[in-house]
């Protein structure tokens, strides 16, 4: 395993849409666990390929109950909403509260490519819409209801 420099914002990465992972060969496993490695390493709660500068529908995601791999995830069923502070790896000491639904369902691919639906409620269904979204070019600063400010965050703190 390896530690992937995780890409910030500003970089043309994160702006762009994934494609869809298509082989489900040793370089999606090690990709896999360098982007665990990497989450973990980061003190993070989820990431996105794109923020290790890979263009491929893939996402990872831990709140503690251990590792979520999701490859080629799409979201198939939401419900309820939630307002709550939210932050990214790739935006560092910036933080917003956003709007995001209670419940989501996903469906996706595991490593080998076989199919499962997950479903998260509050911390993970928010995580899942934050991660999807990077897959579509889309960082939470974008979808944010308003973005703190420094006098705030130093209260975070």
């Amino acid at each position: 395993m390896a530690i992937r420099k995780i890409v910030k914002e500003g970089d043309d990465v994160l702006a762009k849409k994934c494609r869809p992972v298509e082989k489900f060969d040793i370089r999606l496993a090690q990709l896999l666990d360098d982007m665990a490695e990497t989450l973990h390493l980061a003190n993070g709660v989820g990431l996105a390929a794109p923020q290790v500068g890979i263009l491929r529908r893939v996402v990872i995601i831990d709140i503690g109950e251990g590792v979520i791999e999701l490859i080629n995830p799409k979201i198939v069923a939401y419900s309820g909403e939630q307002e709550t502070l939210e932050g990214c790896l790739s935006c560092p000491g910036e933080w917003g509260i956003t709007r995001r639904p209670e419940y989501v369902k996903v469906k996706a691919q595991d490593r080998n490519g076989k199919e499962f639906t997950i479903d998260g409620k509050g911390l993970l269904a928010k995580a899942f819409c934050h991660e999807l979204d990077h897959l579509e070019g889309i960082i939470f600063k974008q979808v944010a209801v308003r973005m703190l400010t420094p006098s705030e965050i130093e209260e975070l703190e």
